[in-house]
């Protein structure tokens, strides 16, 4: 099992810049991609970007040239920089960790932090 605990949402004028963390704690070795996930009421959860073992990355069509995932894999510590924040980039924002063991797969989510841009 692991635990995730995202930090650094907040509010934001357009335009400006927010920088999200997720921590991850419990069986990180198993951890074998993590990734940022947003949501808005009433709407589907929609993976923005993510990010494997190996450092490789990949991002929705809606974070691309504006948001930035990297990891510190000393800090177990998983960031979303978002640069160029729009309104409707208004939404809660959930780590996710997708863990390997045994050959048995398994999800993990943070609780999400929320993200206002006026």
């Amino acid at each position: 099992h692991v635990q995730l605990v995202e930090s650094g949402g907040g509010s934001v004028q357009a335009g400006g810049s927010l920088r999200l963390s997720c921590a991850a704690s419990g069986s990180t070795d198993s951890i074998v991609y993590m990734a940022w996930f947003r949501q808005a009421p009433g709407k589907e959860r929609e993976g923005i970007a993510a990010i494997n073992s190996g450092g490789s990355t990949r991002y929705a069509d809606s974070a691309k040239g504006r948001f930035t995932i990297s990891q510190d894999n000393a800090k177990n510590t998983v960031y979303l920089q978002m640069n160029s924040l729009k309104p409707e980039d208004t939404v809660m924002y959930y780590c996710r960790a997708l863990r390997q063991c045994n050959g048995d797969a398994s999800i993990d989510w943070g609780q999400g932090t929320q993200v206002t841009v006026s």
